[in-house]
């Protein structure tokens, strides 16, 4: 007899215990904000031989493609690049959708964005403008090094525009 009330005791303390829990008719979630989407980064590092050297550069992350940058645009504050160098120079650009310019965790310069002479909004890298050459056909290609004594791949620590 004496175990029966003991019984009742745990069954009532551990319906008890669940209520102060809160499980009892919940699923016990917290409703939370879904993350916002990371957007992808639009440069990244790879290593090429420049100028018969191996070297790490950066490169556009949907293309692989190498980026560069032109020193006349140095402390320009503006693309200096405009009408047909821009043809043989294209920008790297933000798409419509993206706002501020990301790299992947190699890229450790600060990445920012300039008004495009053709419009849209050009990627910077520590404040240099960046391009591709459109000489470069593939992946790995860095046949605009010092065109003209002005266009140079961009390193991962090439100094500040400024």
């Amino acid at each position: 007899m004496t175990r029966l009330p003991s019984f009742v005791l745990s069954l009532a303390a551990g319906a008890l215990l669940l209520a102060a829990c809160g499980t009892s008719g919940s699923s016990g979630t917290a409703s939370t904000p879904a993350p916002s989407p990371t957007p992808a980064p639009v440069v990244k590092t790879a290593t090429a031989m420049v100028a018969g050297q191996s070297m790490t550069i950066l490169v556009g992350a949907s293309n692989g493609m190498t980026l560069y940058y032109y020193t006349p645009d140095k402390g320009a504050g503006k693309v200096t690049c405009t009408g047909a160098c821009l043809t043989a120079w294209p920008p790297l650009l933000l798409s419509g959708a993206d706002t501020n310019p990301t790299g992947d965790k190699s890229v450790t310069g600060t990445l920012g964005t300039i008004a495009s002479p053709n419009g849209g909004m050009q990627v910077t890298y520590n404040s240099w403008p960046l391009y591709y050459w459109q000489k470069d056909t593939k992946p790995g290609d860095t046949t605009g090094q010092n065109v003209g004594g002005k266009w140079f791949v961009v390193p991962p620590d090439v100094p500040a525009n400024s």
